[in-house]
């Protein structure tokens, strides 16, 4: 009976063991795969006071990513959040009084992607180098070693550069104004030479059509007015970082035109199709799809349209724009010019428009 009852008990402790080992492997498993499928787009806010101290125009970007759909992200950063009226996840690394050329001289970045692994950077930063004189040359060389830090930290990292909003010279210094418009006008040209396929740079114009007077509330950093200015020129180009088109709806919406005009072959079997994306009150979103209908891959593209009701261009998104009375001309950012036999690119915009928003029939041509 000893005997019996002993093997009964080594066969049971056997079957335990058993099961908690099958347990101890399964549980990772599941651990990984559900963390796996969690996983949030990690977004790092870069910059000085403008982006940090408070940088409200981030809880107003947080909220209508939020409000529109876009909930799977994570705002990452060091710093925690500083102050602002409404909830929003708040990190970011707006770094008051730094200096780009300082952050890049003393390896600064390296530690905070380190300790918070982003996959898109949104940078605007060189106020504080303009006001101290440094050239639009010593900024443009931080900036590369900052992406190549980006880069090495994330080979596939979305960034985005600022053109940084405007100073009101009267109130800071004689020269900061065209300083800023040195450094902005420069900023478009390195970043087609530094931008990569697996790694796009995307130039957000935060400078035009920014006022000091009425936007910022000493002539440097932005009010509430200019806060919004900031947040409704990122969020087209960060939703597309997020590898989506922008959404099709922006409040206050009403219904875009359901008329698509037609579709005309260009030389080399190039077609383009244009559609209106979003319509609200006295501006609209629109989109064209470039399709290579020839045999080999495209080198470069242009797409050009006729407005007929008066709309103007106010921001592009993977295109480079050009407009003069009705006549608008898009050509490819360096990075998408290469279209494949039978393959597409789309760039979108935003616009103006009053009363009327015909959709205009856009013609294409490749190289």
């Amino acid at each position: 009976m000893r005997c019996v009852r002993t093997r009964s008990l080594l066969a049971a402790a056997l079957a335990g063991v058993l099961v908690a080992l099958a347990l101890a492997v399964a549980r990772p498993a599941l651990s990984l795969e559900t963390s796996a499928a969690a996983a949030p787009v990690r977004i790092m806010p870069l910059g000085d006071s403008i982006t940090g101290s408070p940088g409200c125009w981030r809880s107003l970007l947080w909220n209508r990513l939020q409000s529109t759909g876009h909930t799977d992200i994570d705002f990452v950063g060091t710093l925690p959040p500083q102050g602002c009226a409404q909830a929003h996840d708040g990190n970011n690394e707006g770094h008051g009084g730094a200096l780009v050329t300082t952050v890049a001289d003393q390896n600064q970045l390296v530690g905070w992607l380190s300790a918070t692994r982003p996959d898109i950077v949104l940078m605007h930063f060189g106020t504080n180098d303009v006001w101290s004189a440094r050239s639009t040359d010593t900024i443009l060389a931080a900036y590369s070693k900052l992406v190549d830090q980006m880069r090495a930290s994330n080979a596939g990292m979305r960034i985005l550069v600022a053109k940084i909003i405007p100073m009101d010279s009267a109130r800071s210094c004689s020269e900061c104004a065209q300083r800023v418009i040195n450094l902005n006008n420069a900023i478009p040209g390195w970043a087609a030479g530094k931008t990569t396929s697996a790694s796009p740079i995307t130039v957000v114009d935060q400078w035009t059509g920014f006022s000091t007077a009425s936007d910022t509330y000493d002539g440097v950093h932005p009010n509430s007015a200019g806060d919004q200015k900031m947040s409704d020129r990122w969020y087209p180009a960060l939703v597309s970082a997020l590898g989506s088109a922008p959404p099709t709806t922006t409040p206050p919406v009403t219904t875009p035109p359901v008329t698509t005009p037609p579709v005309t072959t260009g030389p080399g079997g190039c077609t383009a199709t244009y559609r209106i994306a979003g319509q609200w009150q006295g501006n609209f979103q629109g989109e064209v799809t470039v399709r290579n209908g020839g045999a080999s891959t495209t080198q470069s593209w242009t797409v050009r349209f006729t407005f007929a009701n008066g709309q103007q261009l106010t921001q592009i998104w993977n295109g480079v724009r050009s407009q003069s009375g009705a006549n608008v001309t898009v050509t490819n950012v360096s990075y998408n010019g290469a279209i494949p036999a039978g393959g597409t690119t789309t760039f979108g915009f935003l616009a103006t428009w009053t009363g009327t928003n015909t959709a205009p029939t856009p013609t294409c041509t490749v190289t």
